[in-house]
């Protein structure tokens, strides 16, 4: 986004929080509930990318399934243009169900097997009114074309496209029902380096054309870093940081992203031999998640505070849109921590 005073929200979340069951527990009863996402509020701006990144079982993927309204919410409210979606009955979300869509990883489960490309991409638009069936063709040719297919593929099975291909199949499944806000669930993790970048640059071009608005879910800064406006950094089901990407690069708050952004590899061999932060230590468990902080079981930064008392995700400097959740760290300083 070029201009942040002009910046509006399309979509608001509000203490968003999901609780999943464990095999043989109530979810009524709170007994035994997996905390995948435990209170998180952020909003998405129009037109802008939101990164979200952090390891494999953070919540990343809960929170997208949220968004598109797949899964409704344990607590929290969902704000798409003034409306909460995470309260709407099936019959209210069909009206803009078209509006929020989702890219998935898997790119081969996404597509039915048995089905031509062209019964895929043409059930949704049918069943929704996008097109008229006498217009179909048309608009199929062109939803291929702009993913960059040749539309003599239509006629194909999803088993006779590359990963590449396949992921560029999902994108137009995205596309055929004009949304206006699209979740991206780690598109590229799957596929080899030089057809990420075809892929990510696909994605950034479609943005341009359509006025798209992303949220983009991955592990990878560098393909985050390549998309993004602004990156929110998840550990164990909560944000313990949020910036404008160039600022979350040049100056990262919170121990945890410092170790991720130590942890990516460096293509500069003068700077292989610095200081870096080693986590030591696995995941807490996200059925009982610690007490207070939640990274202070692995920080190098943790005082005894750390344990008994939950941080909130606030600014770093009054007025200042990059927040962290470390005061530890904001009380010492970046530079001494």
């Amino acid at each position: 986004m070029s201009n942040k005073e002009n910046r509006r929200p399309l979509m608001k979340v509000e203490g968003l929080k999901k609780y999943y069951p464990t095999k043989g527990s109530d979810l009524g009863s709170y007994k035994e509930v997996v905390h995948a996402v435990d209170g998180v509020d952020f909003e998405i701006y129009e037109g802008e990318t939101l990164g979200i990144v952090g390891e494999s079982g953070c919540g990343k993927s809960t929170i997208g399934r949220q968004l598109v309204a797949l899964e409704k919410p344990t607590e929290g409210k969902i704000i798409y243009q003034g409306a909460d979606i995470s309260s709407m009955s099936i019959r209210q979300l069909r009206k803009i169900r078209t509006q929020l869509q989702m890219v998935f990883q898997d790119s081969t489960s996404s597509l039915n097997p048995r089905k031509q490309i062209y019964d895929i991409l043409a059930a949704p638009m049918l069943y929704h009114g996008i097109v008229k069936r006498e217009d179909l063709d048309n608009e199929i040719n062109k939803l291929l074309n702009m993913v960059g297919l040749p539309k003599t593929m239509k006629y194909r099975y999803p088993h006779e496209f590359s990963g590449g291909q396949r992921q560029r199949l999902g994108i137009a499944k995205a596309l055929s029902l004009k949304p206006r806000l699209v979740v991206c669930d780690e598109p590229v993790s799957a596929l080899d380096v030089s057809v990420q970048a075809q892929i990510l640059n696909l994605l950034k071009q479609l943005q341009e054309e359509l006025k798209l608005t992303y949220v983009f879910i991955a592990h990878g800064l560098g393909a985050v870093r390549y998309v993004s406006n602004r990156i929110a950094i998840m550990y164990l089901g909560k944000f313990v940081e949020i910036a404008d990407t160039n600022d979350i690069f040049i100056n990262p708050i919170h121990p945890y992203t410092r170790a991720l952004f130590d942890a990516s590899p460096l293509a500069d061999p003068q700077l292989r031999g610095r200081k870096r932060i080693v986590l030591k230590g696995e995941i807490p468990s996200a059925v009982n998640p610690p007490r207070g902080c939640r990274f202070h079981t692995r920080c190098p930064h943790a005082i005894e505070s750390c344990s008994i008392l939950e941080p909130k995700l606030l600014p770093i400097k009054p007025g200042s849109s990059h927040k962290a959740a470390c005061p530890v760290v904001l009380d010492k300083g970046v530079e001494n921590a």
